[in-house]
């Protein structure tokens, strides 16, 4: 496997194209299992998530939700629709993440991929071993 890692140092918080970067580059390295379903997969980078999205998902507090994927083909489950506009999206909430990120220590990289994976693979029904699986596997590559 063609292994590609982002090395980012900040002085100031990472601003939504430098989260951009690195979830596109972290998109290429999903893992196989969900490289089938998130083939033609947006990534959008947002700050926080909007009212309307506090209030379809019923947040008590907005830095509760650090992903949400949309799927441009379904209106309703097992309803298809096909509209040449709309395409999967999978959006990041920046400063969710940054606080997890202050909160945690960890490696920002990591941390969005471990968002992404787990966000995705719920979506398209991965068991939690199978996601527990998917996220663990990243960290002992890297050992």
């Amino acid at each position: 496997m063609n292994r590609q890692e982002i090395i980012m140092n900040f002085s100031a918080p990472p601003s939504l194209d430098d989260l951009q970067v690195i979830a596109n580059g972290q998109l290429e390295l999903m893992p196989d299992e969900l490289s089938d379903h998130i083939e033609d997969l947006a990534i959008q980078i947002e700050d926080m998530p909007d009212d309307l999205v506090e209030a379809e998902m019923e947040l008590e507090d907005p830095y509760e939700l650090l992903a949400l994927f949309k799927s441009g083909k379904q209106i309703s489950p097992g309803v298809e629709k096909k509209s040449a506009n709309d395409d999967d999206v999978l959006i990041l909430y920046r400063r969710p993440i940054l606080d997890m990120w202050c909160e945690s220590g960890e490696d920002l990289t990591g941390i969005i991929r471990e968002i992404m994976i787990e966000e995705l693979a719920t979506n398209f029904e991965f068991s939690d071993d199978d996601i527990e699986e998917m996220t663990s596997r990243h960290y002992q590559s890297m050992l």
